[in-house]
């Protein structure tokens, strides 16, 4: 039999040394994620991120491997765009590759195909006085004294706290931040206790947060009110995933999976209460083509 020169068969290895690291690579799903982050993903996976991330794991014949790290500033550069060794700049692998949830055309990202679209809603605590209330705009033309007696949570930014200022209602208005830094619960989290301890009695709440506080309570504990839109006012957004800029191969296979997918999608998402919107069609972005 004849054997290959030495340095034939040095480089013979270390061309399957590639081979087997790049298969063992691929074999993993890699998602960004924050580990407190109801109803999006949580550590113990009950999220709805968490379960899509999985069906699409399994589609691929891959695992689910996460990078947690809470959603604040920073946190596309700490993941998506950290190389998986901090000293390496030059590394092709990074801590992971997919953030599951980002606004479609999201900037910061390359992003896929929407894969849902919600609205903001107004969100109301029954028994408490409101009861009559069944559209936001009832609001701003309550009488003084009773808007006086209004408790409605208001954020540091977002179109709710914008609707508010138009209407006339921010002295009414209960501060909150939209990223409170706040390690034991998340936006979510916290407004769904405040309502319950009656710190306050309504929100103008993204819906699938909405959808999380609503599932914390018995039912008919809440009106959700879909927030309806204007032309200088938005209130509906198309979610998608987002990956590196450039990352093109990965951005086709995952809206591959979105298409395929649709169906199994929505079945998720439907166990979260949130409102479901048509999706829109797809504005695609120069960078895309």
């Amino acid at each position: 039999m004849r054997t290959l020169p030495q340095h034939t068969a040095y480089f013979a290895i270390l061309f399957l040394a590639a081979i087997s690291f790049s298969a063992t690579a691929e074999e993993k799903f890699k998602v960004c994620a924050d580990p407190l982050n109801p109803p999006y993903s949580t550590k113990n996976k009950d999220g709805f991120e968490n379960k899509i991330a999985e069906l699409f794991a399994k589609e691929l014949g891959q695992t689910v491997e996460y990078t947690w790290l809470p959603q604040r500033i920073g946190f596309i550069r700490n993941t998506l765009n950290a190389p998986l060794k901090d000293t390496d700049v030059d590394s092709n692998e990074y801590k992971c590759d997919v953030i599951m949830g980002v606004p479609a055309g999201y900037e910061l990202t390359l992003t896929t195909s929407p894969y849902y679209q919600s609205t903001y809603v107004l969100l109301i605590a029954k028994g408490r006085g409101w009861d009559d209330i069944i559209d936001a705009a009832q609001l701003a033309d309550l009488p003084l004294k009773r808007q006086e007696a209004l408790k409605i949570a208001m954020f540091d930014r977002g179109p709710g706290t914008t609707w508010m200022q138009k209407n006339g209602l921010l002295d009414v208005g209960i501060p909150y931040q939209s990223m409170s830094g706040d390690g034991e619960n998340n936006v979510a989290m916290q407004i769904e206790k405040d309502l319950k301890a009656k710190k306050i009695d309504m929100v103008i709440l993204w819906g699938p947060m909405a959808g999380y506080v609503v599932a914390q309570s018995p039912k008919n504990s809440y009106s959700m009110i879909p927030m309806k839109s204007t032309p200088d006012m938005k209130f509906e957004f198309a979610m998608a995933m987002g990956v590196r800029n450039g990352d093109k191969a990965r951005k086709e296979a995952l809206d591959k999976l979105i298409a395929d997918k649709a169906d199994k999608i929505r079945a998720i998402m439907a166990g979260y209460n949130f409102p479901l919107l048509p999706l829109p069609k797809q504005a695609v972005r120069k960078d895309d083509d």
